[in-house]
């Protein structure tokens, strides 16, 4: 249901986008999200972003991430800036979906993907 793309190799301090898509049937896109988790690390919550536009970012991330949607789309976005080696986590896109009128929103997470900050 959900699809990453992006995240790879950055320097101290560079920059990178992930991406990510909700697929299959669906009814309603609610909240979206960005989690990650580093080795040996519980999975933390990064931003997230509600169909009203309403955005959190972890303190670790705030002023260096940026996080935003695609609602035609059903998709999310993760821009990372001013990267740094504690940032080097998977990254996992969460979004709770609606796959009819009828059900409630179940909580979706994506495969996850890579993000490695390192010179």
């Amino acid at each position: 249901q959900l699809v990453e793309s992006g995240g790879g190799l950055a320097e101290p301090g560079g920059s990178l986008s992930l991406s990510c898509a909700a697929s299959g049937d669906i009814y309603a896109v609610y909240t979206m999200a960005w989690y990650r988790q580093a080795p040996g690390k519980q999975r933390e919550l990064v931003a997230t972003q509600t169909v009203g536009g309403n955005q959190y970012y972890a303190h670790s991330v705030k002023g260096r991430f940026t996080i935003s949607r695609d609602h035609a789309k059903n998709a999310v976005y993760l821009q990372m800036g001013d990267l740094k080696p504690e940032d080097t986590a998977i990254y996992y896109c969460n979004a709770d979906i609606k796959v009819s009128h009828d059900v409630s929103s179940t909580n979706y997470w994506g495969q996850g993907t890579q993000v490695t900050v390192s010179s």
